[in-house]
């Protein structure tokens, strides 16, 4: 029994069932048995609240992916009720101006026959003037001066006559 207390791998055997022994007599086991399962324990509550906060975390995504595309939504409206408020605008200053055109145009139709009624009634005058001169003239060279005042007073008055 001598041999085996120098054998070193006896005496380590022995160092480490002694070693075990202490373990289990201090109850060291448990110890470690029940600081692995406060570990693990704590792990499954982290676990448990990354989980929590990954739903958190979608519920708010969705939330905030739901809300920019109500946002989307209400900027297609807008953009399409700008556009169509722009048409409409567009239309009415196109029909304002389609109606100022007229107007003028109108206004300048009326013109054009007031200048050509003018025209034409000086045209009138003047030829009357000349006729009555060319008149005087033809009967001053036929007729004696009398007679001449008379045809050309007379004459006068029917163009007066006339022209009113």
């Amino acid at each position: 029994m001598l041999s085996l207390l120098s054998d070193g791998t006896f005496l380590t055997g022995l160092s480490f069932v002694a070693f075990v022994g202490l373990l289990l007599y201090f109850g060291v086991a448990g110890k470690v048995t029940q600081a692995l399962d406060a570990r693990a324990d704590a792990i499954k509550a982290e676990l448990e609240e990354a989980r929590k906060l990954r739903e958190e975390a979608q519920a708010l995504l969705a939330q905030y992916q739901r809300k920019q595309r109500d946002a989307e939504e209400e900027a297609q409206e807008i953009v399409s009720q700008a556009r169509h408020e722009a048409e409409r605008l567009a239309a009415e200053t196109r029909q304002k101006l389609d109606e100022q055109v007229a107007r003028r145009t109108a206004l300048a139709e009326q013109k054009i026959a007031m200048a050509e009624a003018q025209a034409a009634k000086e045209v009138r005058d003047a030829a009357t003037e000349v006729a009555i001169t060319a008149a005087a003239k033809v009967l001053a060279d036929t007729n004696d001066a009398s007679r001449q005042d008379a045809l050309i007073d007379q004459s006068l008055e029917q163009v007066r006559q006339r022209l009113v």
